[in-house]
């Protein structure tokens, strides 16, 4: 993991899994304090900064992850690329970055902001909620992923159409649709016209 700031403040060095906190924000986005991960997604959820990235192979296929069985939240669900929430004080993009890799094992080989959008989502499995402000990036990858099995079950790409598929036969999570239509603009700009986005 690339040390910064941010993710040396928040790393362990004994080893041991420390709280995680998240950023806590008002409606523009601004920060206003912190809170951990897990009290943040307590019913009703506190309003705080995340992350979603979309990454499209060279035939303009998305990559889709199924979040491990293991994961607190929304488990075996499918879902975008990557998503998370940067530590306070991490840039998102950072985030974005480190995430991708610490989850699927590939590095984009682009990887651009797609603007942001806030939602409320409560997964009525667990009963927690997504409150969140999120920060949406998309990219291009190169590389095979090699997922991390304690976060990523499975992965694939899909076309707009296979997509549309396994949305209708699959469960995916509350936030996907949400995340995936407020980056379609800087989807097709990133795909081309071609790709079907």
């Amino acid at each position: 993991m690339p040390i910064t700031p941010a993710t040396a403040a928040n790393s362990s060095s004994s080893g041991t899994a420390d709280a995680i906190l998240l950023e806590l924000v008002d409606e523009d986005g601004v920060t206003i304090g912190t809170a951990e991960k897990l009290a943040a997604h307590q019913p009703p959820g506190q309003l705080h900064r995340a992350f979603s990235v979309f990454l499209f192979d060279e035939r303009g296929r998305l990559l889709l992850q199924q979040r491990a069985l293991g994961k607190y939240h929304s488990p075996g669900v499918w879902s975008n690329t990557c998503c998370g929430h940067p530590y306070p004080g991490e840039s998102p993009f950072a985030a974005a970055a480190r995430r991708t890799f610490e989850e699927l094992g590939v590095s984009p080989s682009l990887l651009a902001e797609a603007g942001t959008v806030r939602y409320n989502h409560p997964d009525p499995a667990s009963g927690l909620v997504e409150q969140e402000y999120n920060h949406l990036f998309v990219g291009l990858v190169q590389a095979a992923p090699r997922p991390d099995p304690a976060e990523v079950a499975e992965t694939v790409f899909v076309s707009p159409a296979e997509l549309a598929e396994r949305h209708a036969r699959d469960t995916f999570s509350a936030w996907f649709m949400t995340v995936l239509d407020a980056a379609r603009p800087a989807v097709r700009e990133l795909t081309g016209p071609s790709a079907g986005w």
